[in-house]
Formats: C-alpha cells, structure tokens, sequence
C-alpha cells in the first residue's frame, strides 16, 4: 500500500509539473529577452511574459482546488469555481464553457471539490476541443455534459475514475482521473458517466445525503 501512494504522489507531481512547466518557462524566456534587449524589447515580449504568468496563476488555483485540502471548504462557491475555470481554459481556445452558476442550488449540492474535478477532467475529455455545460439535475445531483469531437473518456480515463486500473499501471494521462475517483469515494460522492452517441459525454455528480462528509 505504501508503493502504491509513492506511485499515486510521484504521478501526480508529474501531471502538475507538465502542465506548469509550459507557462512557467515562457515566462523565463521573455525575462530572458527583457535582460537582453532591455527598453528594446517591446510590447510584444511583455505581453508574452502577462500573459503566461496568469495562465500559470490559473493552472494553479484550478489545481490548487481541486487537490488542495482547501477544496473542500463550502465558503467556496460555484461562482469561484467558474471564474478559475474560466481563467484555465483561457489559453485553450479549442475549449469553452457556458453555464451560470448562479443556478447551482444553495447549500452547495456538489462541493467545489468536486465540480472542479468534474470540469478538469471533463478537459480531457475533449481532444478536440468542445463546449462545457454545467446544470443542477435535482436536489442530489449536478451534471457536467459536453459536446466535441470524439468527446469520450478515452486512453482507460473511465476504468481509472472507477478505480480499475492498479496504481502500478496508472500513466501520468491517467492520475487525474484515478484521483478525483479515490476523492469522490472518501467524501462518499457517486460519479456516474455517460459516452453518448453523437459525440456527447456526461458525468454526473451525486451529492452524499449526509453533507457533513464533505466539511
């Protein structure tokens, strides 16, 4: 059990360091450029250095909840879950998202844990880009759908968020999906998906009827 939890952390520091080290090394090449050229260097390099370091802003507060043990807190709203959201996917002009999270019901059904989960891993459920909705279904359940192009939990994403795939065999494409499942069954959350035809995916998030799980 304890190589197990190594694999799990040491896949998980990998996912976070690739999707960081993008931005974050765009940002020492355009410093890299001020040193050189100075005054010469131009509008062009600043806005390359703004503009990666709040993607990289972004990619951490969206990982930093969905991981961070602060993810759980319910003064976390569905609006701040849209707002990172909205920042993440910012630089992904494939991906888009349409949903009010004013109509989410209150108390929060799906922790912001949870739909943060949802959303990233909803991301890469969409190769070729799609377009993301969130809706409230009842009173115990929220519903993250999408529409793209072979839209699908490809690559064992699926047997991972159902805990299928040994963490020996987990790959750093899979920890995403093998971890938001492992969150799930701690805070006591089901988490149904559905591959539909036409290039259609849904998953949906049921909230535990005894919501102190998730305090």
């Amino acid at each position: 059990m304890e190589n197990d939890n190594n694999k799990l952390l040491e896949l998980l520091a990998s996912k976070i360091c690739h999707d960081l080290i993008s931005p974050i090394g765009a940002v020492a090449n355009g410093v890299e450029f001020l040193e050189e050229m100075g005054a010469d260097a131009g509008d062009e390099v600043i806005n390359l250095i703004a503009h990666s370091s709040a993607q990289a802003s972004a990619k951490l507060r969206a990982m930093r909840l969905a991981y961070g043990y602060g993810g759980a807190d319910q003064s976390i709203k569905p609006e701040d879950v849209h707002k990172i959201f909205s920042d993440y996917i910012s630089g992904e002009s494939r991906i888009t998202h349409d949903w009010d999270p004013h109509t989410l019901a209150e108390p929060l059904i799906a922790s912001s844990k949870m739909l943060m989960n949802g959303l990233l891993l909803i991301t890469e459920a969409l190769p070729k880009g799609g377009e993301i909705n969130v809706i409230q279904e009842d009173a115990q359940a929220v519903l993250i759908t999408a529409k793209g192009e072979n839209a699908g939990l490809h690559g064992g994403l699926h047997e991972a968020l159902e805990q299928k795939v040994d963490i020996k065999d987990l790959t750093p494409k899979q920890v995403h999906a093998a971890i938001f499942g492992l969150l799930a069954k701690n805070y006591g959350y089901d988490l149904l998906v559905d591959e539909m035809q036409n290039n259609n995916i849904t998953l949906k998030i049921i909230t535990p009827e005894d919501q102190h799980l998730i305090s």
